[in-house]
């Protein structure tokens, strides 16, 4: 007997798939979800909807704030286009990804920035009928004793559907036949399942057995079917059924339980005897994940465990047991297994944003924000996040299970260049399980370091007669910002003193502060000059330091000495009178000289280079006084020719020359007589030069006249002072004894006479 199947009318099934198709969206302000819902198997690319709309942002908005879609691990199931569409981004098995969940709900979030802002999504896949019923045995054998009595019912075994809802198995039918007819009726867990029930009494001896197709249809438009053969054999009379101690066993395991572990050894009685007290125990109407997880022991009832158990996955099982014995009878219990949460799943980090490149100087700077999840429940799912102690940054809990690393304070660059942030994920279970995750975070550059130099002020040195574009010596500045920052460009300052032409005399180069001297320099002319340099980087904006440069030309023996006495002008040359009387010693002249140098290239000597009458005269090396080496004789000529050598300390050394001419008289009083070239100079000598030593003389005259007037007055006051006033002239000769009081290279004495 076959039951009919519900027809809904064509306009219910119409109306059905248009609320299907509606995508519902729910807005929360303030922790706002929308709810979206699509039909699995989908075509990746397939339209979900308009995000930008639903939202109330405008077209361009969702890529100005960097939209982005966020999901639980690392598997997006969701795209969001530039337009502002949400696109399935592949294609949605619900059996796979919620296997008999109903509604299978997909969590995701809609993660908005500038400023960051979190919205909770939900993603329904709605089931399309794409699985067909199916019986886990192609045969299913029913034994039936020929005492059963007509009403009696005999449950059998389920077809699996992995749909859900409207779509899984909603009837069952049995082939035409004249013993049995067939209901469909709900499971305590709502399953439908099939029960047999007998119309009329079995005769053993007339039929034996009954091959019947037992069919299985689900509510799809149009429906689905799966089929199993049905095998009745007819026992004998067994007139006692097995009973299990307890209807219902209730048992917990823990999830970490190793496979082969026992659960539970359920135990049945049967009062006959034989075959007919011979029990047999088994699943009966078990899902498919009862028998993967679970297996039991036919002849002694123990249920093990056939793989290991996961409570993030399936968190209780229902386990329908029969015991039949070899009569035919059956007894059924049920066993409700509850999987214990243990500490098995670390905490797990998801990573959505990652700024690895923070600027120095800017607070309150979003570095990283990402998600934490623990699939464990309970304690061990409540989860703490950190980060190390003593870094400027800290955690900030955005909405549930999202963190933003934020910058705690202005970084500086030039203290710390780079972070490695460790964040630490620990939930609170036992024992407690953590996940780590670094990322390093570079601090990049800010123009906020001036260059400084070395030194504030540097002294170079320079010697003088130096080649064009010498190198004198260098400058050096250093940035501690780092890239254009703490490139270093140099460049000379404008002179405070308007009249140094700087830009003639050095240069430096921009790039090392390298400096030249662009021309030869004159110690004589220029002995030392300032310079400012400035240092400037490439920064936006650039900062630059100044310093001073001092140059000191060193002295070089460039200049020979020059004799400014007696006069090398080309005119006639001077001549020296020198008494006979004069003793050893007795100062002639003195050759005055200087040098343009300085240093010891300025310190003078003097010797005697030739003479007539070798060893007369002399002269002191240090200040050029030429005296009489001994006392004048009668046989020394009268005209002497003196060469003076005047030579500096230089290296290597430079001289000078001067040729002096010596005339002895036997006293002041007699006439000059001029040397016969000195005649021939004065000949030819213009009127000026006459007229000068004409002055000269004069000048000379007078002078030797008051000189003599005034030793005259003197002497005759002492003599007054003595006696009665007699004055007496000078008498006798000259004494020999001769003071140099002038120094000053040309011959002034003071006579003193007794």
């Amino acid at each position: 007997m076959e039951t009919p199947l519900p027809k809904a009318p064509q306009k219910r099934q119409v109306t059905a798939i248009i609320i299907v198709l509606i995508l519902l969206i729910l807005w929360e302000v303030d922790g706002m979800t929308i709810k979206y819902s699509v039909l699995e198997e989908r075509e990746s690319g397939s339209y979900v909807a308009n995000l930008a709309k639903d939202l109330g942002l405008g077209l361009g908005e969702l890529e100005a704030r960097d939209a982005r879609i966020l999901s639980k691990g690392n598997q997006q199931y969701l795209q969001l286009e530039k337009s502002g569409n949400l696109i399935l981004k592949e294609k949605l098995d619900r059996e796979e990804l919620c296997s008999d969940t109903d509604p299978c709900i997909l969590h995701f979030q809609v993660l908005l920035k500038s400023p960051v802002h979190f919205i909770q999504g939900e993603l329904q896949l709605l089931d399309i009928n794409d699985h067909a019923p199916e019986f886990l045995e192609n045969e299913i054998l029913l034994k039936i004793s020929e005492s059963s009595h007509p009403g009696t019912a005999f449950p059998l075994k389920i077809a699996q559907d992995l749909d859900v809802g409207s779509n899984t198995v909603q009837n069952y039918t049995i082939s035409t036949n004249s013993y049995f007819h067939l209901f469909t009726l709900n499971h305590s867990d709502g399953r439908r399942y099939p029960e047999l029930v007998l119309d009329k009494a079995l005769d053993r001896e007339e039929q034996s057995e009954l091959r019947l197709t037992l069919t299985a249809l689900d509510g799809g438009s149009p429906p689905r079917t799966g089929t199993s053969q049905v095998l009745v054999v007819v026992l004998d009379i067994n007139d006692n059924a097995p009973e299990f101690a307890q209807l219902l066993y209730e048992v917990q395991v823990p999830e970490n339980s190793p496979v082969g572990s026992l659960v539970i050894t359920v135990f049945a009685t049967d009062l006959d005897a034989g075959t007919y007290g011979e029990l047999s125990y088994s699943f009966f109407q078990s899902s498919n994940q009862v028998i993967q997880a679970f297996e039991i022991n036919t002849v002694t009832g123990e249920i093990r465990l056939k793989k290991p158990l996961d409570f993030e996955e399936i968190r209780s099982y229902r386990l329908e047991i029969e015991a039949s014995d070899g009569g035919g009878l059956s007894g059924k219990c049920t066993i409700a297994i509850e999987v214990m949460d243990v500490n098995d799943n670390a905490p797990e980090l998801t990573m959505s944003v990652l700024i690895s490149d923070v600027p120095e100087n800017t607070p309150d700077t979003v570095v990283a924000i990402f998600g934490i999840s623990d699939p464990d429940s309970g304690e061990n799912g409540k989860m703490m996040c950190t980060i190390q102690d003593r870094l400027p940054f800290f955690l900030k809990l955005t909405v549930e299970n999202f963190y933003t690393l934020v910058t705690e304070r202005a970084l500086d660059r030039e203290s710390q260049a780079e972070y490695n942030i460790t964040i630490t994920v620990t939930d609170l279970g036992t024992p407690r399980l953590k996940t780590q995750h670094n990322i390093t975070v570079t601090v990049s550059d800010v123009n906020d370091n001036a260059p400084a130099f070395s030194q504030t002020t540097y002294t170079l040195r320079v010697r003088e007669n130096n080649s064009p574009a010498l190198h004198i010596g260098s400058v050096s500045a250093t940035d501690r910002d780092s890239g254009a920052n703490a490139q270093v460009t140099y460049s000379l300052l404008p002179p405070a003193d308007p009249q140094l032409p700087l830009a003639s005399l050095v240069s430096i180069n921009a790039d090392n502060g390298q400096l030249f001297a662009l021309r030869s320099l004159d110690y004589e002319a220029l002995q030392a000059f300032e310079v400012g340099v400035r240092a400037a980087d490439r920064g936006s904006p650039a900062l630059s330091s100044q310093a001073r440069v001092r140059v000191l030309v060193l002295d070089d023996n460039d200049n020979a000495p020059f004799v400014l006495y007696p006069p090398q002008n080309g005119s006639a040359p001077c001549t020296e009178l020198v008494p006979r009387a004069a003793e050893a010693g007795y100062l002639v002249t003195k050759v005055v000289a200087v040098d343009g140098d300085s240093g010891q290239n300025a310190w003078l000597s003097y010797q005697l280079l030739k003479a007539t009458e070798p060893g007369l005269f002399g002269v002191w090396a240090h200040n050029g006084e030429v005296r009489t080496a001994r006392l004048l004789s009668e046989r020394d000529a009268v005209k002497h020719r003196l060469v003076v050598l005047v030579k500096d300390n230089g290296e290597p050394p430079r001289s000078a020359s001067v040729t002096l001419h010596v005339l002895l008289v036997d006293g002041f009083s007699q006439p000059y007589l001029p040397l016969p070239e000195v005649a021939a100079a004065e000949a030819r000598a213009d009127p000026l030069t006459v007229y000068l030593v004409v002055a000269l003389a004069s000048v000379s005259s007078l002078f030797l006249f008051s000189v003599l007037v005034f030793v005259a007055v003197r002497l005759c006051r002492r003599s007054r002072a003595a006696s009665a006033g007699r004055c007496s002239g000078p008498e006798g000769h000259f004494p020999g004894h001769l003071v140099d009081v002038s120094g000053a290279g040309t011959l002034s004495q003071s006579y003193q006479y007794e």
